[in-house]
C-alpha cells in the first residue's frame, strides 16, 4: 500500500491549504455573524460570504474535488481525495465552499452512478454547479432506524406514478434556503426478499403533500443554515421517472452511496481532531496555573501524546480503507468501512473533549469552536449507523474470515 501523495495531489493539497488559511478560516466569524438565528428555517438565509467563497474556490480550480471526472473535477481516487477531505475538516464551512459537503456529495454520487439522463439534467447538474442543495430522507422517528429494514415509509408504484407516504427525520440540509429536493427511501414491496423491498425516489420539496414539520436541534443548536429536519410525506404523487434505477433497487444504491461517503466523513473528522489538538496544545503552552504552563500539569502531556498516536492510527486505517475501495471495491472494504466509522469519530470526540477540558469554561463558549467540534464528533457516532451496528458487521465478517482460514488449513 502506497499512501504517498502523487504530484497532482501534492499540488492540490498545497493550493487547498493556502485557500483554507487565507480565505476559509478568516471567513468563519463573518459567516457566523451573517446567520439569522432561531428555529424557524423559513427565516434562514445563506450567508453572503459563503457564495463569495464558492465563487473564489471555483475560480481557483478547487471545486467538486470529491467526484471523479465531472464538471471540471480532477478525477481523484479515494486515497487522493482523503488528504483534501482532512484539510476541509478543519472548518465547518469549508466543505460547502468547495462544493464537497454532505449530504450533497452522496446524492451527487447516486445520481452520477445510478440516475437517468433526465434526473442528471434536472438535479445533478445544478448540484454540481453549487446552485442548489439537497437532503437524504432515510431515518424514521417511529422505528429503530439502526436496522434499515425496519423502514415503514412507503414508495408504492401505482400505474405510471410512485406514491410516497410516511415520516422521515434527521434529514440533513433540509433547512437550507437552497435545498430543492430529497432522495426518499421507502418500502415498495413488503413481500420481496429484505434487500429488494425498498426504492429510492427523487422528491422535490415543493411537491404536493411534502411538509417540513420542524427542525431538530443538536445539543440545543439548529445547525443553521442547513439544519436537520423532520418531514411528513402525505400521498405524494410523482412520475415513475423520479425513481432511481428502478423499484426495489434502494439497498443496492445505498451500498454504493455509503462506502466513499463514510471515508469522506472520517477524513473530515480527522481534520476536526487535528484542529482540536492544535487548539489544545496552544492553550496548554500559553496558559499558566500554579506557576507552570498547563502542559506540565497533571497528565496533560500524556493526553497530548495519546491523542497524537490515536489520530495517526485513525488516519492510517482510513487511508487503508480508501486504498481498498480504490483497488478492490466496496465489498472488500466492508469491514474496514465499519471499523473507521467506529474508530475515527471516537478519536475526534476524545480530542474535542480534551481540548474543552484544557480550555476550562472558555471551551464551552462560542469563543472557540470546541463545543461545535465535540457535537459534530458525537453525532458521527450515530450518523450512517451507530457504533454498535458497525461493530456487529466487523465481528460477523471477522468470524467468517477466520472460519475460511481454518477450512483452508
Amino acid at each position: 500500500m502506497d499512501f504517498a501523495p502523487s504530484e497532482r495531489t501534492h499540488a492540490l493539497t498545497e493550493r487547498l491549504a493556502r485557500f483554507m488559511r487565507d480565505e476559509v478560516i478568516p471567513a468563519e466569524p463573518v459567516y457566523a455573524a451573517q446567520l439569522v438565528g432561531g428555529a424557524d428555517h423559513r427565516q434562514w438565509r445563506q450567508p453572503p460570504v459563503m457564495e463569495q467563497l464558492k465563487a473564489r474556490a471555483r475560480d481557483a480550480g478547487l471545486w467538486n474535488l470529491f467526484l471523479p471526472g465531472l464538471d471540471g473535477g480532477p478525477g481523484l481516487s479515494n486515497v487522493e481525495y482523503a488528504s483534501l477531505a482532512e484539510l476541509m475538516g478543519h472548518s465547518f464551512i469549508a466543505p460547502e465552499a468547495f462544493n464537497c459537503n454532505a449530504p450533497d456529495t452522496g446524492n451527487m454520487e447516486v445520481l452520477h452512478r445510478y440516475g437517468s439522463e433526465e434526473q442528471k439534467r434536472q438535479w445533478l447538474e445544478p448540484l454540481l454547479r453549487g446552485e442548489i442543495r439537497s437532503g437524504f430522507a432515510m431515518t424514521e422517528p417511529d422505528v429503530a432506524s439502526s436496522d434499515a429494514t425496519n423502514m415503514r415509509a412507503t414508495a408504492t408504484v401505482e400505474g405510471d406514478e410512485i406514491v410516497l407516504n410516511g415520516r422521515k427525520w434527521w434529514t440533513t440540509g433540509l433547512g437550507h434556503p437552497h435545498c430543492r429536493f430529497v432522495i426518499f427511501m421507502g418500502l415498495s414491496d413488503a413481500q420481496a426478499e429484505p434487500h429488494r423491498r425498498h426504492s429510492m425516489v427523487v422528491c422535490p420539496l415543493d411537491a404536493a403533500g411534502v411538509q417540513i414539520e420542524r427542525m431538530l436541534p443538536v445539543f440545543h443548536d439548529y445547525d443553521e443554515p442547513s439544519g436537520h429536519g423532520e418531514l411528513h410525506f402525505a400521498n405524494v404523487r410523482l412520475p415513475l421517472s423520479h425513481v432511481i434505477l428502478g423499484a426495489g433497487r434502494g439497498f443496492e444504491i445505498a451500498q454504493g452511496r455509503l462506502g466513499p461517503g463514510r471515508v469522506h466523513h472520517c477524513m473530515r473528522a480527522i481534520g476536526t481532531a487535528e484542529r482540536a489538538l492544535s487548539l489544545l496544545c496552544k492553550r496548554a503552552q500559553s496558559r499558566v496555573a500554579f506557576g507552570q504552563p498547563l502542559l506540565k500539569l497533571g497528565g496533560n502531556a500524556d493526553i497530548i501524546a495519546n491523542l497524537r498516536m490515536a489520530i495517526e492510527q485513525a488516519r492510517l486505517l482510513t487511508l487503508k480503507t480508501a486504498w481498498t475501495l480504490d483497488t478492490r471495491g466496496s465489498k472488500a472494504a466492508l469491514s474496514l468501512i465499519s471499523q473507521i466509522k467506529v474508530v475515527v469519530p471516537m478519536v475526534a470526540q476524545q480530542a474535542a473533549d480534551a481540548a474543552i477540558q484544557i480550555h476550562g469554561g472558555a471551551g464551552l463558549t462560542d469563543d472557540f469552536p470546541l463545543a461545535q467540534l465535540y457535537a459534530y464528533a458525537r453525532v458521527l457516532r450515530l450518523a450512517d449507523g451507530p457504533d454498535e451496528v458497525h461493530r456487529a458487521v466487523v465481528a460477523k465478517l471477522e468470524a467468517k474470515a477466520q472460519l475460511a482460514v481454518e477450512n483452508r488449513a
